[in-house]
Formats: C-alpha cells, structure tokens, sequence
C-alpha cells in the first residue's frame, strides 16, 4: 500500500502552488501537489488560471495581435511593404496553444525532477488536518501532512445582469478562444484584464468599447501614467466609457444591446455581437475546506493569514490570490517560496512594499512602489525625476517613442520610493528599479550606474537624474 504520509500537502497547482511544492521538495520534504483544473476537452493539466487560461495565453496573443497590428500600421515606416495582410486566426490560436502546452508540460517535468507528486483531483482540508483527494476516476484517498498550503487561486466575477454563456457573453478564458474576430466587441470593466483583451481584439480588427463603472480610469495607476496611457489607448481606436455601469442586457438574435446609466439620469444602448466581462477576481474557496477545520475568511472571501501566510489553523498556510494583497502569479510565487522555507525551518519573508504590477498593452504600463497621490496621502516629502521616451535613440528606433519613466524618491534621504512607467518594454524595466528598491537604493545610485547605449534603460537612467534637475538628454524641469 502506498505511503499517504507527507511532510507536506499542497492545494493547488498555479504560480502559488507549484512553486511552493518545488520549494519544498528542494527543501528535502516530502510533498504532494493537488490540482483540479480541467481543460475544454476535460484533460487535467497544472499551472492553474495563469498558464492554461489566463498570464501565459494572453501574453501570447497580445504579441501575436500586436504583430499584426505593428504589420498594418508601422511596418511602411521602416520601409517593409507587401501586397496583403492577412490574418489566420486559427494559426495565431494554434500558436497561443503550443506556448501553454509547452509551459504546463514543463510544471510535470519540474514535479518528476524534484519528486513532487503530482496529483489531479480535487483536494479538501478536513477537521482533523488531513487532507482528502479525490482523483479523475473518482478514486479516494487520505493524505496525512505535518503542513497543508491552500493555494486554490481566484475565478471570475459574474455580473447578475451579464451572466455567461460561454458564447456571446464570456469570461477572460473564453476571451482566449473567439473562432472569429467579433465585429463589435464590448467588453465590461477597464481594468488590467478588460484593457489587454481589448487590446488584442481591437488589433485584429474589432470595433472595442470598454464599459467602466468608476470615473476613474486606473485608479490603482500613478495619475500621470493613466492619463498618458487613456490617451494612447483612445488614439489606437479603443473606445472607453468611464463612470458607465451596466444596467441591463438584451439578447437578439444575432447582437447584443447594452443599456448602461452613465450618471443620474443619463442612459445609453450600446449593440455588440460578444462581450467580455472582466470586472475582477473572486478568491476561490468552494469545498476547499471543511466546516470546523478552523480556517477563517475575511469579509471579501479571503482566508485570513498572518505576514507569513499562516491561518488561524496550526501548521495551515495560504498563499497567492486566496489571499490578501494583489492578484498577482508572482505575488504567489514568492508567498509559496516563503512558506515552504518556513515550514522547513528556516528563516524567511517577503517584501510586500516592493511587488511589480504589469499592464501588457501597448504602450506597456509598469509600476513598483508608491505613487504620488499615495505619498501626498502619508505626508512623505517626495522629488520627482521623469525622462520621456520621445527623447530616447532605441525607442526611436523601435517606432516606439511614447510614454514616460518617473521616479519618486524622498526629499532628503532621496530614496526611491516609486517608479512608474509608460511606454515600450515597461515590464521588463521594471526589474531594474524593484531591484533598486529592494536594496534601498536612492535616485542618485541609480543616475550613478552606468547604462548601456542605445537602451530603453537609458530612460531609467535619465529619469534617476531628474530628480535632482541634472537629466542629460531633456530639459530638466525644477527640482521640488
């Protein structure tokens, strides 16, 4: 018989989950990872919402569409010209389907080198702290651990008034698997998902309108980013309607008609022949547990845990988006490494001040830190550096001269507090500056590093010599 006793148990196979096994297998511990994600075709696969429906297939489409997009609009500035563009939409899906197939394969290869055991099922922390799984042919068994993870991730929020149907009106995985290219194409919710599914859409042709209901567009963005990156947006075609809230939906026989209450009293109808509701994530708990086990929720459906990621039950830790904090794959990547070096007794803990939010549109927005309405808020004396694109060689070269780097760092100890960017390649930038964070590091030992040119990094450069008025490629403006 085989041995159910594990050091630990993982729920969960996404960013969070996977990585927190590994870890812990690295750590000598005996460990076994849950999984009950199921494909269209009813094929069980690991790496959760990211890698089969979410991070990695969108990113693969964005690139494809902007491809695309960059062929019809940009490709005659650098002299490249042909006949027809076409677009093979079943290709570009076949496509996106290989790179995910290529990277959840790649988690079962990483289990076996590390002697992970994979399982696909569903599992269940019970009263006693076991664990009960439940496999593909509804085969039960009983996993002891000395530590259980809950990593069991989010799901789409459903509207009332917009419920899916997995055809015209869909979540962002069946945003992935349109067979054409929607005509008109509505889309709810401006945020992160609602932008970059827009974004690919409009690219291949669509006519997009994103609905948002705050007034706001990207609260959670530095002001000036937001307001560059609308304007950038609205200038490739993107309608957006802020402060619009959906009110009632009709299905016709071939169309869509919104009805949205723009402010007291003001209404409009919008026709669409799909619609994409992407208003947010919801932390995914059902029959994760049960009753009594100890494990608490907050008012959101968040299982409440400590800054190390320990519940209310002993030897119970939860990690990544079923937790607090922002719904991010390597937010959860880092809470699973943090957890499984606790477990194994050793010393750990993570940097929540210092996590990278991405928007993968073009331009590209990035930002790590605090933003200035977010120190005028604290009452931290503050200095800001920006450099724009436009006047950068590579961004030149890239056709890609828009948008911005703005750093922020304190009035005297000039530390960096914030940097955010808009424009070309922002999600890899970014890096730089999480790292120059993470050590501390001030404007001034940014300026001092040495950057290669020509390089969009250069941008960050600048940027870091801004703040004190001594920027070498733009007009400086005067230092707060």
């Amino acid at each position: 018989m085989t041995d159910e006793t594990y050091d630990v148990v993982v729920i969960g196979a996404g960013p969070a989950g996977y990585i927190a096994a590994i870890r812990a297998a690295q750590n000598g511990l005996r460990t076994a990872c849950i999984d009950s994600w199921q494909n269209h075709d009813g094929t069980y696969t690991f790496g959760g919402t990211c890698l089969n429906a979410g991070c990695i297939p969108s990113k693969a489409l964005l690139e494809s569409s902007e491809l695309f997009y960059r062929a019809r609009e940009e490709f005659k500035a650098h002299g490249i010209g042909f006949e027809k563009l076409t677009l093979d939409l079943k290709a570009l899906l076949a496509r996106k389907a290989r790179v995910v197939g290529t990277m959840t394969g790649g988690i079962a290869q990483l289990f076996k080198a590390n002697r992970v055991e994979g399982l696909a099922g569903r599992g269940r922390l019970l009263k006693d702290g076991t664990v009960s799984y439940q496999g593909p042919q509804n085969e039960a068994r009983v996993l002891t651990a000395r530590a259980v993870i809950l990593a069991s991730g989010s799901t789409p929020i459903e509207l009332p008034s917009a419920p899916f149907d997995g055809e015209r009106i869909v979540d962002s995985w069946g945003a992935l698997e349109f067979d054409r290219v929607p005509k008109r194409l509505g889309v709810i919710g401006a945020g992160v998902i609602g932008l970059e599914l827009g974004s690919v859409w409009a690219r291949l042709g669509s006519e997009v309108t994103l609905i948002e209901a705050l007034p706001t567009f990207l609260p959670a963005v530095d002001a000036q980013v937001a307001k560059e990156a609308l304007r950038q947006f609205q200038k490739q075609g993107l309608k957006i309607a802020l402060g619009a809230k959906l009110t009632a939906l009709d299905r016709k026989k071939t169309s869509l008609t919104l009805h949205t209450q723009t402010s007291p009293g003001g209404e409009s109808t919008l026709e669409v022949d799909r619609l994409i509701v992407a208003v947010g994530r919801r932390p995914y708990t059902d029959e994760l547990f049960e009753p009594g086990t100890g494990i608490e929720l907050d008012e959101r459906g968040f299982i409440k845990v400590d800054d190390h990621c320990r519940t209310a039950r002993a030897s119970v830790y939860a990690i990544g988006d079923v937790v607090r904090g922002p719904m991010l794959a390597h937010k959860g990547e880092e809470e699973g490494v943090m957890v499984a070096d606790l477990i194994a007794g050793q010393n750990a803990e993570m940097n929540y001040d210092v996590i990278p939010s991405v928007i993968y549109t073009a331009p590209e927005i990035a930002w790590v830190g605090r933003n200035e309405a977010e120190l005028k808020k604290a009452a931290i004396p503050y200095r800001v550096g920006s450099f724009p694109f436009a006047a950068n060689g590579r961004a030149h070269a890239l056709e890609a001269p828009t948008g911005f780097v703005k750093i922020l760092a304190h009035q005297t100890s000039d530390e960096i507090l914030g940097v955010h960017i808009v424009g070309p390649m922002a999600s890899e930038l970014i890096a730089e500056a999480v790292l120059a964070m993470e050590f501390r590091a001030s404007a001034e030992d940014l300026a001092l590093t040495i950057h290669a040119h020509p390089t969009l990094s250069e941008a960050l450069h600048e940027a870091a010599l801004s703040v004190s008025g001594r920027a070498l490629n733009a007009i400086n403006r005067k230092p707060a």
